[in-house]
């Protein structure tokens, strides 16, 4: 399937079942998903923290994302990959285009982009062109150094409306679906019942979206410095390879 038709049938299934994504950052383990079954993989720009050691996303670059993608993409998965545009990609239309085009180049479906209203016409020059979008509202990780820190959304009433006029926005625009982060929950289900395209929600407490989210080193445990409290990992892969990597020592060392 091509990225149009991938996001296509990704846009239709909103309040069917329900859609799967998990971010990749790398060959292995966009296969092992891939088998797994889920819907989507985000080469999410989270990579600058639980791959190369970044405190946020801010230090991610284009080239970072680019040969990620293209890691991914190896795999040649049935999910849709999505690929994001990292801070400083996409200041403009015709700068947003451009870098969109690369990332296809590299391998991905379709791209994500942060913001609203003020993203709406880079939105649009991307989808014209005929590469899917898909947005991104609520916490803006982007933006983490100019609010200074990582807060909720959507508490008030006010904050809500902003949060919704952005959706329409990004679906006037031509998004095929929009992820929430860290959206109070009533505020992110009022929202997904409002609109017309599947939100994907991380952060937002279940059951609240279309779909869910999650970085794939918390579901797997392999990155234990930091797990943010809304994660639910499903392993422990970091002490898996802390014992193998003692069992190993220990055999030379004794050899």
């Amino acid at each position: 399937m091509s990225g149009i038709e991938k996001a296509t049938a990704l846009r239709q299934r909103k309040g069917d079942r329900r859609i799967t994504a998990l971010t990749a950052y790398d060959y292995p383990t966009a296969r092992l998903l891939d088998e797994a079954g889920v819907d989507l993989l985000l080469v999410g720009d989270s990579l600058g923290m639980v791959v190369l050691g970044y405190p946020d996303t801010t230090h991610v670059t284009l080239e970072h994302m680019l040969h990620h993608t293209a890691a991914v993409a190896r795999a040649e998965p049935k999910a849709l990959v999505l690929g994001d545009l990292p801070i400083d990609s996409y200041p403009d239309p015709e700068t947003a285009l451009a870098s969109a085009r690369q990332l296809v180049e590299a391998g991905a479906d379709a791209v994500k982009l942060e913001g609203g209203i003020r993203q709406a016409e880079k939105v649009r020059a991307i989808t014209e062109a005929g590469i899917p979008v898909c947005g991104h509202l609520g916490m803006l990780p982007q933006r983490v150094l100019e609010e200074g820190g990582y807060r909720k959304k959507g508490k008030t009433p006010e904050q809500a409306a902003a949060i919704l006029e952005g959706a329409e926005a990004l679906i006037e625009a031509g998004v095929f679906a929009i992820v929430l982060e860290s959206v109070v929950a009533d505020t992110a289900a009022e929202i997904t019942r409002s609109i017309s395209v599947p939100t994907i929600g991380i952060g937002c407490g279940e059951t609240t979206c279309d779909g869910e989210v999650a970085v794939v080193t918390d579901l797997v445990g392999s990155f234990p410095w930091f797990v943010p409290p809304f994660a639910k990992p499903e392993a422990d892969v970091a002490t898996s390879v802390r014992k193998a990597a003692l069992a190993y020592v220990n055999r030379v060392q004794e050899s």
